[in-house]
């Protein structure tokens, strides 16, 4: 049951998913500690230390079955939580309780469950995007053509297509996609460097074999599933890692926070809308009221990943020589809450563009108000083709938009301008003109053919790379 009358996280209430709590949960942290443990005694018992198999079947028997009550009691007594999980396991494993974490540092299972953590979280996130990827190219591919009324500063502008203006958001979705490959291409554990990162005590173990200090390292990295340990380090990993890693979180973040905003912008308008329940409620005061819940909470959730990529930033620049422990609390919270925040917002991104509601008559209405301020240019060409002098027409077209202007402003009328061109004789302008100049495909430029070799092409490239990446299970609530 639930203790109401305790602080919870929201991102356990509310936003994170279970897998993503899992991996950040108690239970997967210390068992892979415990992993790490066994990963070690195994490497050293095959490079010759006097470790029986006996040993070693009874640390892998009790990886999964913490006494947390137990190591609790160890922590207040030793106030050392590494060391408490080392009785606790001892504790469990009477014959091999001699030899765990022999010659070990407390980063060798902090910092190396800390990479291992980053990795499977790096992978959850990258499952989530490509799913959000596949929502937006599938809206953009079937919206490609169709014509809306393009903005620059939140004011009418040239056209565009509603499928160009989503393959704008599916290109930061996969470009966020392609700076995570490259973040965990590059993810290294610690490995075994020892106390300041000389591997002395490993060394001491091997009696003074050099050989078999530096093959520990290698063989720790490539058990827990890394080709390859850091090359140098202090006690600790670099902190430079989880800045890059909090700097990519901040970079989706970047790309959610846009696409709501501009959900939110298109849903003032009535062109395009978040999902919306048979249900829902959307004002507690007003009832008519389809306020973007989801977008809003993404943008909320957004600027706390954005701010929180600096706490990586000051962490990596305020470590001391080998090591300093400032970095404990701050990593606890900015890295596990970073990833939390994500994945709630990426369960919210595919949400949303999963169901993106379409309003036609709108989008159609709102470029009908401005093509023909928009058509001015052709209409001129138009005139200056039939012998009219450019210069006097543009005057002419000037005084008609800015008296159209004025009309829908202050009066609140309908745009008459394509009525007033019309009705000029320096304009020799047919009825049977209008519908060729008033075709809002004429004014999108190309925006349809980008659209259509981009999803066609490049992005449908990557995704296919994604073909087998299964989406996975779905936050607590949205």
């Amino acid at each position: 049951m639930t203790d109401h009358t305790l602080y919870r996280s929201p991102f356990q209430a509310r936003y994170a998913s279970l897998p993503m709590q899992r991996l950040f949960s108690e239970q997967h942290k210390f068992e892979t500690w415990r992993r790490l443990w066994v990963i070690l005694a195994e490497s050293q018992q095959s490079l010759g230390l006097p470790i029986t198999d006996e040993q070693l079947n009874e640390l892998r028997t009790h990886i999964t079955d913490i006494d947390f009550e137990v190591a609790r009691a160890h922590e207040q007594r030793l106030r050392h939580d590494v060391m408490a999980h080392v009785h606790t396991y001892g504790d469990a494993c009477a014959t091999a309780r001699p030899i765990i974490h022999l010659g070990a540092t407390s980063c060798y299972v902090g910092d190396n469950a800390d990479v291992m953590i980053l990795r499977d979280a790096l992978l959850l996130v990258r499952a989530r995007l490509v799913a959000v990827a596949r929502a937006l190219h599938a809206f953009a591919w079937q919206h490609r053509d169709v014509p809306v009324l393009g903005f620059t500063h939140f004011q009418p502008a040239q056209p565009t297509t509603l499928g160009k203006r989503a393959s704008v958001w599916l290109y930061d979705v996969l470009s966020d996609l392609d700076a995570l490959e490259h973040v965990l291409s590059g993810l290294l554990p610690l490995g075994c460097k020892g106390t300041t990162g000389t591997q002395a005590s490993f060394l001491a173990l091997f009696d003074g074999d050099q050989d078999k200090a530096m093959k520990l390292d290698d063989m720790t990295a490539k058990a827990m599933g890394f080709a390859r340990s850091v090359p140098v380090s202090g006690q600790t990993y670099s902190r430079k890692q989880d800045s890059r890693v909090l700097q990519l979180l901040s970079q989706i973040a970047q790309t959610a926070h846009k696409f709501s905003n501009d959900i939110r912008l298109l849903a003032h308008l009535k062109e395009v809308e978040e999902p919306f329940e048979q249900s829902q409620v959307g004002s507690s005061a007003m009832p008519y009221k389809r306020n973007p819940m989801r977008c809003e909470r993404m943008a909320g959730i957004a600027r706390f990943v954005i701010a929180n990529a600096l706490n990586g930033d000051m962490t990596a620049a305020e470590q001391w020589l080998e090591r300093t422990l400032d970095d404990s609390a701050n990593r606890r919270l900015s890295i596990a809450e970073g990833f939390l925040a994500v994945d709630g917002l990426l369960v919210l991104f595919d949400n949303i563009a999963s169901g993106l509601v379409v309003y036609p008559k709108v989008i159609e209405k709102h470029l009908c108000e401005e093509l023909p301020f928009l058509a001015t240019e052709d209409i001129l060409m138009h005139a200056v083709r039939a012998g009219g002098d450019r210069q006097t027409l543009h005057e002419r077209i000037r005084q008609h938009a800015m008296a159209a202007g004025q009309r829908v402003k202050q009066d609140g009328l309908p745009n008459d301008l394509l009525e007033r061109i019309m009705a000029d004789p320096a304009f020799p302008l047919q009825a049977d003109d209008l519908p060729s100049l008033m075709d809002a495909a004429r004014f999108t430029g190309l925006a349809a053919r980008q659209a259509r070799e981009y999803l066609d092409g490049e992005a449908r490239q990557i995704l296919d790379k994604y073909a087998d990446v299964q989406a996975p299970e779905e936050a607590i609530t949205l």
